[in-house]
């Protein structure tokens, strides 16, 4: 396998990609349509505000690339912001559409009991043990989250994992096929967040 990270200026790269080194893999930098190549996995982390990163993938011409690695069903793992990209649009950013490959929308947290960004340590409900994604994990694993801003997924079948914080429960995570998406960080998550890398990539 040869292992492609997105990257558009703005991701939290260097994590990641020690994570990935960690585990025995060499991402390969994607800044162009060419980088993609003869990948065989991507990975796309996210930081920063929904609209400039659709702006950052815009300028390299890399959006309908990434539509058409998705739709062929190509293995992609979305992380925050290369997760909430990945659906039609975001409250964070009004007027500017995302990848648009899985139905929904990006909200923010409504509630006036908590603190706004979700940051720390929070458990998580998978829905489905039996994926290969999973392998290896408690019933309720904890993971980091760094959000203000989270997907409403309209296909409750893409729904892999939610999360519940100061009363809502949201969509921590989703998976179609080779898709796989979190809106938590597994390069911040330690033992728990490199096994769901691992698990990925050799999958």
């Amino acid at each position: 396998m040869k292992l492609g990270m997105i990257d558009y200026g703005r991701g939290n790269l260097r994590s990641v990609i020690n994570a990935c080194r960690a585990l025995g893999f060499e991402p390969h930098l994607v800044r162009k349509p060419e980088d993609l190549g003869d990948l065989s996995h991507i990975i796309f982390p996210g930081q920063g505000a929904f609209g400039d990163c659709m702006a950052s993938l815009a300028r390299l011409e890399l959006i309908e690339p990434l539509r058409k690695w998705i739709e062929a069903d190509r293995p992609y793992f979305g992380i925050c912001v290369g997760y909430q990209l990945l659906f039609r649009a975001s409250e964070e950013s009004p007027g500017i559409s995302g990848l648009g490959v899985i139905e929904g929308k990006c909200r923010r947290f409504t509630s006036k009991d908590i603190k706004i960004p979700h940051m720390g340590w929070n458990d998580i409900a998978i829905n489905d043990r039996e994926s290969s994604i999973w392998a290896g994990f408690t019933d309720a694993p904890y993971f980091y989250f760094v959000h203000s801003f989270y997907p409403i997924a309209e296909n409750k079948s893409d729904i892999a994992a939610t999360c519940r914080y100061g009363g809502e429960t949201f969509c921590a995570a989703i998976e179609r096929g080779n898709l796989f998406a979190t809106q938590f960080h597994p390069e911040k998550s330690q033992h728990t967040g490199l096994q769901l890398l691992k698990n990925f990539l050799e999958r």
